[in-house]
């Protein structure tokens, strides 16, 4: 093993959201960087995540789309999937984006990109298949992979996660997927879309937990009206090889479900389990994310942790956000924290779901005074023309301060619409801040404002 360390100012762990603008950053200002990426530059999002989901999810909608052409007046014919096309359409569309991100880092003066498993050795220093490195300053994104749960009988079955699932080119038969949150019900609406069978089977007692009840029991709806199956209370799930594929017993005396393909999606975990980091004297909670301090710093003052691994949000733009939040502090004497963000994220079924801030539960649970509006997307004219009039918008908002504390927009455009919202959370703005906005008609957002004016008292009980 070779032990005179390459020396850097920098070595940043990780070629994921926030790795590699960071990077950009550093080397700008002058500093040597080691990009260390033991798999995929750009991480789960170009990769397995949104980039490749995303680009499913719009074919499974023209697929949906076109079986829907006589609503419209359109005549399609019998519309069949290409699975194989679609793959390939996904895998042209990841490929250039990681093939960009790669050839920004090998072009960037500066910068040198390491390809290899790193672990620490010291608090300075790391080792990447024998070669040891040196720096000043120590950034990890090392994102995180899906949990594989200790169900009876898993392991005697071949089982998809949300990366293996992405090279299928072909359309399952029957695809049953364990678990009921934001990636198990993106891939069940999917591949219903594309033609297949397909159950969802979830231990709780609703779809989405972490939703207010009337969000999960929308999106129960929007799935079942297009034929998912959808078994919840699965409190003792067995599964048993089958000669065609295998068997799922959801609970105690519940009928078997038999599938042909099996997709685990019950959650992720933070890929930190093997980078050392006891060698370096850095914490992480019992779950093993790192911990960190407002502005991203762990317990080491030298090192500090970005993106899916921090426990600070499981998404591109909180991991991105993570690298604008380092970069200020680090660079621009700008103080930035992760408490001044709003949460916010989206569920990418059609119609998509738009959060920000607080549920109405977290709200109540809270025992502020509250005001709360709601408005069905039948009501929107803009839904009705598209013929798309699945599910509401709701807000809540203080009683008190009238600052806005929480949206939930499942509809039509309701990623997009929900920015409207988040920005005046963001800017600590009362709601009557835009209430009586003048929006432009026939739009989703217009309803913004219209709700804003019904506010009813949120029952406190």
């Amino acid at each position: 093993m070779a032990d005179t360390p390459l020396k850097f100012d920098a070595i940043i762990v990780g070629a994921g959201q926030a790795g590699p603008p960071l990077a950009g950053r550093l080397t700008q200002a002058g500093q040597s960087v080691a990009v260390i990426e033991r798999k995929l530059i750009g991480g789960t999002c170009v990769n397995d995540g949104c980039i490749p989901t995303k680009t499913l999810v719009a074919s499974a909608h023209a697929a949906h789309l076109a079986r829907r052409g006589s609503e419209y007046g359109v005549s399609t014919g019998d519309v069949s999937v290409d699975m194989a096309k679609v793959k390939a359409r996904k895998d042209k569309v990841m490929l250039d984006d990681r093939h960009g991100v790669e050839s920004w880092l090998d072009g960037m003066a500066g910068c040198t990109v390491i390809r290899g498993h790193a672990r620490f050795e010291s608090p300075h220093t790391m080792r990447v298949d024998g070669q040891l490195l040196q720096a000043d300053k120590i950034f990890l994104n090392v994102g995180g992979r899906a949990v594989v749960p200790d169900l009876p009988g898993l392991s005697a079955i071949e089982y998809l996660t949300n990366v293996s699932i992405l090279e299928l080119d072909a359309v399952p038969e029957h695809l049953v997927i364990i678990g009921g949150s934001y990636i198990a019900l993106e891939f069940a609406q999917m591949y219903r879309r594309f033609g297949a069978r397909v159950t969802v089977v979830e231990k709780g007692p609703r779809l989405a937990s972490r939703e207010d009840e009337d969000v999960s029991a929308a999106i129960k709806e929007i799935l079942e009206a297009e034929g998912v199956d959808v078994v919840v209370d699965a409190t003792a799930i067995r599964l048993s090889k089958r000669d065609n594929g295998f068997e799922v017993v959801p609970r105690d005396g519940a009928a078997p479900i038999a599938g042909t393909h099996l997709l685990v999606a019950v959650g992720r975990r933070p890929n930190t389990d093997d980078l050392g980091l006891e060698h370096a004297g850095v914490e992480t909670d019992r779950r093993g994310y790192i911990v960190v301090d407002d502005q991203l710093r762990t317990n080491v003052e030298h090192i500090w942790a970005m993106g899916d691994c921090n426990g600070k949000g499981a998404f591109t733009h909180t991991s991105y956000n993570d690298f604008e939040i380092v970069a200020a502090n680090l660079l621009d004497d700008d103080p930035r924290r992760v408490s001044d963000r709003v949460p916010t994220y989206a569920l990418y079924i059609d119609p998509p779901l738009g959060r920000a801030g607080m549920t109405v539960e977290q709200v109540r649970a809270s025992g502020r005074k509250a005001l709360v509006g709601k408005r069905p997307m039948t009501r929107v004219g803009r839904a009705v023309e598209k013929g798309e009039t699945q599910g509401f918008m709701k807000v809540v908002v203080d009683a008190e301060t009238e600052e806005i504390l929480g949206a939930a927009i499942l509809g039509v455009g309701g990623d997009e619409v929900v920015h409207a919202i988040l920005d005046i959370m963001t800017a600590k703005k009362p709601y009557t801040a835009i209430s009586r906005t003048m929006h432009i008609h026939p739009t989703v957002s217009e309803l913004v404002p219209t709700m804003l004016q019904e506010l009813k008292p949120l029952d406190q009980d």
